[in-house]
């Protein structure tokens, strides 16, 4: 079963024709700088983040410098035995500021902030 296609000429372009069909998903793994070109055509339905329990120091950055901001939402998460997390993400929208707390703490947490 053939499942990849070799993409010649203007690489959104062609990820737009492709996504115009009624075939199957598009994935993409691995490849840096494909990501930065499908996001600057906005040409990303949904992210599957996948974060490893490991800390190397280096390496090539998924999201880097130039990235067009744009929020996600999350929509699914899963952990592996291993402590793989799997985080799925849908577009959201504009960047919105504002603070990450919870709208309303848990009564315990009140206790707690109570005791500080």
């Amino acid at each position: 079963m053939d499942n990849s296609h070799l993409l010649e000429g203007d690489v959104a372009d062609a990820v737009a024709t492709l996504k115009s069909d009624s075939g199957p998903e598009i994935q993409v793994h691995g490849s840096a700088n494909l990501l930065q070109t499908l996001i600057e055509h906005d040409l990303i339905d949904e992210y599957q983040l996948m974060i490893f329990p490991v800390l190397l120091g280096n390496g090539k950055r998924l999201f880097d410098d130039g990235t067009i901001p744009s929020g996600r939402k999350l929509v699914d998460s899963k952990a592996s035995g291993t402590g793989v997390v799997i985080a799925t993400y849908e577009g959201a929208g504009d960047v919105e500021q504002g603070e990450f707390a919870f709208e309303q703490p848990a009564d315990e947490e009140i206790e707690r902030r109570r005791n500080l």
